[in-house]
């Protein structure tokens, strides 16, 4: 009878299954095999697709920011994750926005009913309609700073078994990893400089250019700060059922602006007769 190698046994969890730091080596090393003869710009797409295989979901997506007002999706495995992910930027709202401003993972395993709908009420009706019915958001970076946020999604309630959340933790640290390394995107910066990936989200957020152009334009319009700008866009994005990025469009094509409708407004309470203010 063969002895058994020490080493290899403790290197499993009972029954059979890799330690929990065999795991995450070849989880890291799976990340790095499949980005690894890809061209730098394409590694985004490859990470997202990546975490859809190895975990029981339906489609991913990575959104990097810099405050409220400078966001950007990364990658999204399909539309319906890169629809999930404009919907929160827009409306500022949901487990991603959750995850950023805790710092820490939110796990939403039933947007139909109970606490997690109740919580984010509008963006869990626009989710389930666009047939999601969980999301897990995971922040990027650490405890103290998070630069973006990985997002999971599937089509049925339920939440992450204990296993599927370590993996999925896993898989966070090594996008993280992605991330900070990522440095032939913008003309290379030092590897896990953060002042390259702050180069690196300017570059990410060549999709949202319109937003931060329109930001600047409602702040000069209305006298506002880039938040304040930013919740204006997002109330009529909201109020007419469409995207930031949409009304951004409209205010730098000056298809309109918020100084003429504020004008309005001013001019019709000018109108008003005497004593029918307040009626």
């Amino acid at each position: 009878m063969r002895p058994e190698n020490r080493d290899d046994q403790d290197r499993l969890e009972v029954g059979g299954r890799p330690s929990e730091e065999d795991e995450g080596r070849q989880i890291s090393d799976d990340l790095s095999g499949v980005a690894m003869d890809v061209d730098a710009q394409q590694v985004p797409d490859v990470l997202c697709r990546a975490c859809v295989r190895m975990l029981p979901i339906t489609g991913a997506s990575v959104c990097i920011a810099a405050g409220d007002a400078m966001q950007a999706t990364w990658c999204a495995s399909d539309r319906t994750a890169a629809r999930l992910a404009e919907a929160q930027y827009t409306l500022g709202d949901g487990p991603c926005q959750s995850a950023l401003d805790r710092t820490a993972p939110v796990l939403a395993a039933d947007l139909t009913q109970g606490p997690d709908a109740r919580r984010w009420p509008v963006f869990a009706q626009h989710a389930v309609e666009l047939g999601v019915r969980a999301v897990f958001s995971l922040p990027l970076g650490t405890s103290a700073q998070a630069i973006g946020t990985l997002d999971l999604y599937r089509g049925t309630s339920g939440a992450l078994s204990e296993r599927d959340l370590r993996i999925a933790l896993l898989v966070r640290d090594a996008v993280t990893f992605a991330v900070l390394n990522l440095d032939t995107v913008v003309g290379g910066f030092p590897r896990g400089d953060l002042d390259g990936v702050a180069s690196w989200v300017a570059a990410a957020q060549a999709d949202h250019t319109e937003v931060r152009q329109a930001i600047g334009m409602v702040m000069v319009q209305l006298g506002l700060d880039p938040g304040q700008a930013l919740d204006r866009m997002r109330a009529r994005a909201f109020t007419q059922g469409r995207t930031v990025s949409q009304v951004a469009t409209d205010l730098v094509t000056r298809s309109f602006s918020f100084r003429s409708e504020s004008d309005t407004e001013q001019d019709a309470e000018d109108d008003r007769p005497d004593g029918a203010e307040g009626r």
